[in-house]
Formats: C-alpha cells, structure tokens, sequence
C-alpha cells in the first residue's frame, strides 16, 4: 500500500501541471490559427494620409458619426457636433458642405445628424437624429422630401423615434435604425410609408432568471429586468440588397449578420471561429473581453469588414466567415485611433472616421493586402488559376496563414485534382472541404481499382467463414471449455459472470496480464490521439503529450482502485485490493479492442459518415462500465443494487483523495515557501 499511496501522489504531482501563458497580441497585426492562438502577421493595411476640417478649409470636424463612400467615389460624412453632412470627391477634396436647406420657402436646417447614405443618382438620405426625421437631398443639396415620424399600430406604446443609421436599396427601400428600437430594423417603403419591423434579435437572458420570473408575483415580475433584444446599431447593403447589421452585445456569439429581405439571417460561419473579432481575451494590453462592433461594410468578392471599437481594430472577413485580416488598434501614434465610429470602403482604400480625434483616416492595402483582397476576389468570379497563384504568392508573404492553404484547396478542387486539394485542406486545418476532396479521391480510387477491391472483400469473407467453419468442427463434442489464464480476459468479455467467477475463485487473474491490458490502453490511446483520422481529430499536435495519458489514464485507474478498496473494506466487501485490479484492468479491455481498428476506420471516413466512429466510442465506454459492474459485484459479492450504490460512492472518494493531495501539496508548497523565506532572511541578517 506505500507503494500505491507513493505513486498516486507522484500523479498528482503530473496533475498540477504550470498552465502555458498566453500569447500577446498588442497592437501588432494578427490572425487566429485553428487552435485560437493570435498568430502574428503582416500588415494588410497602411495608413496612407490622415485628414483634419481644417485642411479641406471648413473648420474642424466635431464628434463625427457616420461615412458612406458611393459607387462613383464621392464621400459622405455626418459630421454631427457641427450639425453638417460634408461631402468629398473621390480625391478627398470638399465637394460640399451642406447645414441647411429650404422647406416650404423657410430655412431649415440638420440637427445633430448621425448617419448618412446617398443613392446612385446622388441622392442624400440624412438621419436627422435630434429632429426625429429623414431627410432627403439632392445633389445640389435641395430639399426632395421629408419623412417624419412613423404613425402606426405596430410601433409599441411610448416609441421614441430616433433614427441613427440608414440604408436605401436598389428598389428604393428604406431601411433605418431607431436608437433604442430593440423591435429590429425599421423598413420603409418607397413612397416613405412605414412596412414594420425585420431582422429582431433574439433575446439573450439566463435560465436562472427566467425561472425565478415564472414562479415570481406579478408584481414582482414587473420589478425585474426585462428580457429584450438587444438594438441593432449599424447597417450596410451588399450588391444583392442583402443587409449587414452589426450589434454591441458583450460577449454575443453573433454580433454580425446578413439578412435577406425576410429577416433571416444567412451569413456563413464555416471558418475556424464564428465572425466576432477576437475570439478571447488577449494579453499585453488594459483592455480585456469580447469585440464590440460599431459598424459593418461591405466588400467586393463577398467580403466584409467590422470596427471593432474596443480595441480600435477592423477585421476583415471573407464570405464563408474566415477571417482574412486585421488592422489598426487604439493609441496616440498616427496609424491608431483613439474612438472610431465608422468605416467605409474607397474602392480598396478603407476610410475610418474618429470621432474623438475628430479626423478621417485613409488606409491604403499592402502588398499583402492587395494580394488576399486578389485571391479572394479570383475565386468568387471562378479565375481559379490567378487566385491559386495569388494565394501562393500570400502564404511566401506569411507561411502560417491557414486561409491561403484554404483558398488554394477550393482552386484545385474546382479544378478536379482532389489529391493534391486534400493535402492543402489538411494544412489549413478545414475539415469540411478535406471531406469532400476525400469523398471525390476515395470514389476516384474505387473505380480505379473496383476488380482488386471486390477479390479482397471476396477473399476476407471466404477466410471469416472458413475459421468459423473450423472453430465449429472443434468445439463439436464438447460440452465444457477450459480457458486458461491469457484467454481468461477474452472470455470475460462475452461471459463477464463466468469470467470474473473464474478468476477469483480460481485463481486465473494476474497482475501482470492487467498490467499489459492497462499499458495497451494507453498506447491505444496515445495511437487514437495522435493517428486519429485527420476529419475526427481534433487535438493540437502542439500539446499533444504521452506522458497525459499517465494522468488521465493510469492516475484515474489506481485512484478507482484504492478508493473502492477503502471503501467496500467498509462496507463488507469480499474482494482484495489485487482482485480489484484485475477486475478493473480486465473491464478496460474493450477499449483496448476498439481503439485500434477505430483509428483505421478514422482515416477512410468523411465528415458526414463519423457517426459510426462515435457509436463506436459509445460501445466501448457502455461494454467497459457493464463489466465494470459485473466485475465489482462479483469480486464483493454484492446485490445489484449495493453494487451501484458502492460505484457511485467510489466516485465520491476519489474526489476526497484528489481534494486532499491537491490540500497536502498546496499547504507542503507553502511550507516550503515559509522555510525559504525565513532561511533568506536569516541570510540577509548575518
């Protein structure tokens, strides 16, 4: 027992291991590998010139909100402290300053406006935020209408219309967003009539709270926080009229979205991380926790961007939700911002409006930039071959982009090498295109080589049948098979009762034969983690250690073992502590059985067909825990019942010894501590 009680201990030291520190992020540009580490890489974006009021000769800028850039290269900016809309040509020189108009013959004039679109004729629509209207001007900037304050049954009592943010599609729909309307996004109709409500979040709220609000009082309910969606707070059309809207939601796993003209929300997740900036909390800044997007723009070839205006960074995203890029960050260097508001697209020049600085920001794409913006924007119009070529040119540029693998894989798949697709899949760590490559490769191979594939299953079964034919012809006759010690295990498999009877009573357990069936479990183990098929494999190579399986493995046998031992020692137990060893070494066999071959049928199967591989897990685990039972009632001689009662209870006193190492080392650590720390001081004293 010293010698169990020393090694258990030896394993918890395993187990409290020094977690790895993550790895900082800063202000340098980065992207995210399958594994969610801030992978460092080069800049996409640079900032190409920055601009001041006072250098277009119209006085500074004051807490500018919103910016559209049209199709023919005019800029619109809501520049809401000086209540104005500044509009710039497509060389960023002053095309306009517009701060009042005529209406019915009298002047009127912008009241804190906040968003902006113009129309392909040139058409303004301005958010008239402090004056609760849209406004329509033309070119020129003359009044074409007015669109006040909806009227209608289905805005909800005590509405407060203030419009923030707008959009005009192709057929003249107005789309606007209310501060404060949780209802959705506000849609108008041509004619400027109010249609209702599109695209409601869905509401966010806890399963404690709604229990508490079902069992609560009336009046207690109406004392609660409400549950209500959060508001959309900016929007922005793609070619197709679909919208991108963006939220401020804390820690929201959908902070962006695309909507059709339902309301439904289609945007693709298919890359490593749902489309929601950083993933996690980086290290080696001040600012901690999710992204909190401000605004969203569309992009050629599919892509997106978003502003995150947390960290002051803007990510940029490609149709299936891989994230392609990000840039910026927040600080006083020229290249940072200090809160950005708005961002818009110049051709491939990013405009970034700050609205403290109260300045506009033009970034202009590297070469690396430019040569991810060409590959993404290839493929989507089916010029596999340039955008193969521009994705080999980004991954010289950066060898651990794992997009780049993937956009060079969709190319030759496009093109019918799956072979050589798969390979580039699996570098980029996609699973879901290295199944379909592979589904395409296996049918290749298979109509290849049908003739040599249908004599070997033809032959295997003919080899099945005989043995069994022969193994037959042997036991014919016999009434009684004798099972010695090696095949003991394996009979214990099929006949649990007979087999654990067998080897307590008549003495054919050995520790050693459960000491190899424990040691195949961990090479099975090491083997299934490791050579796992690629579509089902999901442990990074990087942490991948041996010497874990000692601890999730071998610590979590001999810790079942002492345990049940001191505890059925309590409870009138008849099974020895080497009984219960063999008895639980012998339960584990299944999965030695069943691991092997399941790493060979891991690397012939797709995606789609993995059921069977986890059915097999699932058979493994319920044959391992029914001989489990079987073996523990029998060493004890237990009822059914006690038998349960004494598995569960063993469960518990794991959890006390592991408490109690984790207490014993914690307060030997500090011990230690204390020793030092007097025997320094003494030190420093003499």
């Amino acid at each position: 027992m010293k010698r169990w009680t020393a090694l258990i201990l030896m394993m918890l030291l395993l187990v409290s291991g020094i977690a790895a520190a993550p790895v900082s992020a800063g202000n340098s540009p980065y992207n995210y590998s399958f594994w969610g580490t801030p992978v460092p890489a080069p800049e996409a974006y640079a900032l190409e010139r920055v601009l001041y009021g006072n250098d277009w000769s119209i006085g500074p800028l004051s807490s500018p909100q919103d910016i559209y850039a049209g199709k023919d290269g005019r800029i619109y900016i809501a520049d809401t402290g000086n209540n104005r809309i500044v509009v710039l040509n497509r060389n960023l020189q002053v095309d306009g300053v517009f701060t009042d108009f005529q209406n019915a013959g009298q002047k009127d004039s912008l009241s804190q406006p906040q968003g902006v679109f113009a129309d392909p004729d040139g058409h303004m629509y301005i958010a008239d935020t402090d004056n609760r209207r849209i406004v329509e001007l033309d070119r020129g900037g003359k009044l074409v209408r007015i669109i006040n304050e909806p009227k209608s049954t289905l805005l909800r009592p005590g509405f407060q219309y203030l419009p923030v943010k707008l959009a005009i599609d192709k057929a003249k729909r107005m789309y606007v967003i209310s501060q404060g309307s949780y209802e959705g996004i506000m849609e108008f109709d041509a004619d400027g009539g109010f249609n209702g409500f599109i695209g409601t979040n869905r509401v966010k709220f806890s399963p404690v709270d709604l229990f508490w609000k079902r069992i609560s009082t009336k009046a207690q309910r109406e004392q609660m926080q409400q549950f209500i969606p959060i508001e959309f707070n900016n929007l922005d059309l793609d070619d197709n009229g679909f919208i991108y809207t963006s939220t401020s939601e804390e820690d929201s796993d959908q902070p962006l979205k695309h909507l059709n003209p339902s309301g439904v929300d289609i945007l693709r997740s298919k890359g490593y991380f749902a489309p929601k900036g950083d993933v996690g909390n980086l290290e080696g800044g001040s600012v901690t926790g999710s992204s909190i997007f401000v605004d969203v723009i569309a992009d050629q070839g599919g892509m997106y961007s978003a502003l995150d205006s947390k960290r002051g960074r803007i990510f940029t995203y490609d149709k299936d939700g891989n994230l392609l890029y990000e840039f910026g960050g927040l600080g006083s260097q020229q290249e940072n911002f200090r809160t950005p508001v708005a961002i818009g697209m110049l051709g491939d020049r990013m405009l970034v409006v700050d609205k403290d600085n109260n300045r506009l920001a033009v970034f202009a794409p590297t070469t690396y930039g430019s040569l991810i913006r060409s590959a993404v924007t290839e493929l989507s119009e089916g010029r596999t071959e340039q955008s193969t070529a521009a994705w080999r040119k980004v991954l010289q540029l950066n060898s651990n982009f794992d997009v780049a693998y993937i956009g060079i894989g969709k190319s030759l798949l496009k093109q019918g090498d799956n072979r050589e697709a798969m390979t580039y899949f699996k570098l980029g760590n996609s699973r879901e295109y290295y199944s379909e490559a592979f589904k395409r490769y296996r049918k290749e191979v298979v109509f290849e080589h049908f003739g040599g594939i249908v004599l070997v299953i033809a032959m295997t079964i003919a080899v099945v049948i005989s043995a069994v034919k022969l193994a037959n012809r042997k036991k014919k006759g016999q009434f009684y098979s004798e099972f010695g010690i090696i095949r003991n295990p394996f009979y214990t498999l099929v006949h649990p009762f007979n087999g654990f009877w067998e080897m307590k009573y008549e003495r054919k357990g050995r520790l050693s034969v459960a000491g190899v069936i424990v040691g195949l479990l961990v090479i099975a183990t090491i083997v299934k983690r490791q050579l796992g098929g690629f579509v089902i494999n999901l442990n990074n190579p990087e942490q991948l250690n041996s010497l874990d399986e000692l601890k999730y493995i071998v610590l979590p046998f001999l810790l079942w073992c002492v345990a049940n031992w001191s505890l059925t020692t309590l409870m009138d137990g008849e099974g020895k502590f080497s009984e219960i060893v063999i008895a639980t070494a012998y339960s584990l066999l299944p999965l030695v059985l069943i691991y092997f071959p399941q790493v060979l049928y891991s690397n012939v199967i797709t995606a789609d067909e993995s059921s069977f591989y986890y059915l097999l897990n699932a058979i493994a685990m319920i044959w391992f825990v029914w001989l489990l039972f079987t073996g523990t009632m029998t060493v004890h001689q237990y009822t059914a019942g006690k038998t349960i009662a004494t598995m569960l209870l063993t469960l518990v006193v794991m959890g006390i010894i592991i408490f109690l190492g984790v207490l014993f080392f914690s307060m030997l650590q500090q011990m230690i501590n204390f020793v030092g720390s007097i025997y320094k001081e003494i030190s420093f004293r003499m």
